[in-house]
């Protein structure tokens, strides 16, 4: 279901749209719910849950210790018993102490059990903004070869982002969605259908086709190429990007291939 817009649709920053998602989710569905560091009271440090303890209670939108361990194991407990959490680690770095929970029993579960037992947890995070060396890098490798039966989600940017969240919270499966850290100021059309359009899972999307050059790109990453590519076109090089949205799992229909050949 794609995003649809109004002719009068506002442009607002990143943040206001991931509030926005979830506002519609927290209203729409009594067993969502979001805990995390710093969630509650100020929203999150990025102000995507901002207003949104007061609008719905304490109960639904919380704040956590300092332990993305017992964080992600509250959400997973909640989560094997019904409910719809969305856990947040504050930046992606600090995954790593959480990733034993995840690679062991959220990402296992549903095999070991033949399908017996569900977790829907959706851990949310965000990073990914290049500068790694400092804070808020980018640990995919380690990740992705942890946690093999989750879903990773890699949106470029907020609407992405919202519309997989849409997606996973009809889904009965676990999934971690990295937001870009560079997103939340950068202003994006709102949609008229928040809540209910969505993004599918493992289909990449070409967003400019060209015949010298196939780039594979997501998340943040993908302005810096888009920047690249308007320099190239300068020197009549023409170049398809592809966003491949995520990376479990990894352009099902093959798209990057058939731009290959």
């Amino acid at each position: 279901v794609k995003p649809t817009y109004d002719e009068d649709a506002r442009m607002l920053d990143g943040y206001q749209i991931m509030q926005a998602c979830f506002d519609y989710h927290l209203a729409h569905n009594p067993l969502v719910f979001a805990i995390g560091e710093d969630v509650g009271k100020i929203g999150d440090v990025n102000q995507g849950f901002a207003g949104l303890q007061e609008k719905h209670g304490e109960l639904r939108v919380g704040d956590t210790g300092i332990r993305e361990n017992t964080i992600v194991g509250q959400g997973y407990g909640a989560a094997l018993r019904g409910l719809r959490p969305i856990v947040e680690i504050q930046y992606l770095d600090y995954l790593l102490y959480a990733i034993q929970i995840m690679s062991d029993d959220i990402a296992t579960l549903q095999w070991r059990t033949r399908g017996g037992q569900k977790a829907p947890l959706i851990i949310r995070t965000r990073g990914h903004r290049l500068e790694g060396i400092w804070h808020s890098g980018s640990p995919m490798g380690m990740i992705l070869h942890s946690i093999r039966g989750m879903h990773v989600c890699v949106p470029r940017n907020m609407t992405q982002a919202a519309g997989m969240y849409n997606t996973l919270l009809q889904s009965d499966e676990p999934a971690l969605l990295v937001e870009c850290l560079n997103g939340y100021r950068i202003k994006e059309k709102m949609p008229s259908n928040m809540g209910t359009y969505t993004v599918p899972l493992g289909v990449a999307e070409v967003l400019q086709t060209g015949s010298d050059i196939t780039i594979v790109s997501y998340g943040s990453t993908l302005r810096v190429v888009q920047e690249a590519m308007a320099m190239l076109e300068e020197e009549n090089i023409h170049c398809e990007l592809i966003d491949v949205q995520t990376l479990l799992p990894f352009d099902t229909t093959h798209v990057i291939c058939e731009s290959i050949k």
